[in-house]
């Protein structure tokens, strides 16, 4: 991970990680510091060091150090400073890993600061909820949103797309990608083979979650080598991305097919349509993930988007705290920030942000009310190891995308792996 200041990061949108101090005010100046870590895009690196810059100018003695880089490498750059006892002070965290870092002490309860510089006496309680471990708040959510389907909507018309993406079957998914590949100049979609969130989609249809309450993978070889044969029908049939572009683990966002116009659509969390239509030409729009015929159970959720966590490393908490607390209450800050990292939980920040919505923005918010009758509950908090068995999904379903296993025989191995990586982790 390397460091650039705010002028170079923004100068070169795509540089993969950066740092950021005020310009004209000289280091010394600041008598405290702190270290905000986030995963980020192009988009949400802009909107948040030009927060780091409202922050400082009405905090001056207080320096601010933003780090950010891709997902991809997100986590093992976490789990270095977490054995090395580096963190930053505040951390973008997700849901997927909360109980994980909680577990190993790694960030600590914010309950002593509520109230005490840290304002959540506007906050939505659900929001809220979703960042408690063991009845104590480890995690401020900075924004909720969901799972979603972006697709290209001139693509949609030129191929004269009639299903409802919002109530779409998986049937008809199919149907849609064959209609697009056939009529217009791209293929009807990324290949969702080695998103393992997907997989975790399709068995909630079934009604089960992929791990039960004691952290055990519920999730069979025959719910796997299902979604990897309907994939791989559709990758056989050449209406989604080939194996070549389906095997880049974690492709940045300016890959997916439904920027670079290879695909009509791609899968992503409603909270990055913001990002996604500043990286495309035509209209962006949103569908959920198709739904099964008669499923027992609902694939989608609403999900604390991401959250921010306070580290055990961190030295200065009063100032950490005050940055924290900016991000959900501070008018200029809340504006800078927009619907970028998810729908914010704070009443009075939707309600002030709603006249000044983009077109992307508000594609963001009616399609999170549109889904609000069709999701199910958030799901059982994932166990140690998940993100490790994550890894071992997109290894194995490799092995199926470029046709040197079947799903079946590449379905048992994974959750028997699976399985093993959570006993081991306990």
């Amino acid at each position: 991970m390397s460091k650039l200041s705010r002028r170079q990061a923004l100068g070169t949108i795509g540089a993969a990680a950066a740092a950021s101090t005020l310009p004209g005010l000289p280091a010394l100046a600041a008598d405290r510091s702190i270290r905000h870590f986030w995963w980020g895009n192009p988009e949400r690196d802009k909107r948040t060091f030009a927060v780091i810059d409202v922050f400082q100018k009405n905090h001056p003695d207080i320096e601010v150090s933003g780090e950010t880089i891709g997902w991809g490498d997100y986590w093992t750059k976490m789990a270095t400073q977490t054995a090395g006892k580096n963190m930053a002070d505040l951390v973008q965290m997700d849901y997927r890993f909360l109980f994980e870092y909680v577990y190993r002490g790694a960030i600590v309860s914010l309950d002593e600061f509520i109230g005490n510089g840290l304002d959540l006496s506007n906050f939505d309680e659900g929001p809220l909820s979703g960042g408690m471990v063991d009845g104590k708040l480890y995690a401020l959510n900075i924004g909720s949103n969901s799972q979603v389907v972006p697709y290209n909507t001139r693509l949609f018309d030129e191929a004269g797309v009639t299903a409802d993406p919002i109530n779409w079957t998986r049937e008809e998914f199919a149907t849609v990608c064959e209609q697009i590949t056939s009529k217009t100049d791209a293929r009807g979609s990324d290949d969702f083979s080695l998103a393992i969130e997907n997989v975790e989609g399709w068995v909630r249809q079934d009604g089960r979650d992929f791990y039960d309450a004691d952290g055990n993978v519920t999730a069979t070889p025959e719910d796997v080598a299902e979604y990897w044969s309907y994939w791989k029908e559709l990758r056989d049939a050449g209406v989604v991305a080939d194996k070549n572009k389906t095997v880049i683990l974690d492709p940045s966002m300016t890959e997916a097919g439904v920027v670079t116009g290879d695909t009509a659509m791609s899968t992503y969390w409603s909270n990055q349509l913001v990002a996604i239509q500043g990286l495309m030409k035509d209209p962006v729009g949103a569908a959920m993930i198709p739904h099964k015929a008669d499923g027992a159970g609902r694939a989608q959720f609403i999900k604390p988007s991401m959250f921010m966590s306070l580290t055990r490393d961190a030295k200065d908490k009063e100032a950490a705290i005050a940055y924290m607390n900016d991000w959900i209450n501070e008018p200029e800050t809340t504006a800078i920030l927009g619907l970028e990292r998810g729908i914010p939980a704070n009443p009075n920040v939707r309600e002030a942000l709603a006249p000044d919505f983009t077109p992307a923005e508000k594609l963001s918010v009616d399609y999170f009310n549109a889904i609000q009758d069709k999701v199910g509950p958030l799901p059982l908090p994932q166990p140690k190891g998940a993100g490790e068995v994550r890894d071992a999904f997109m290894r194995i379903g490799t092995e199926v995308v470029l046709d040197q296993m079947e799903p079946a025989e590449a379905a048992g191995i994974f959750i028997e792996d699976a399985q093993a990586i959570i006993d081991r982790a306990r």
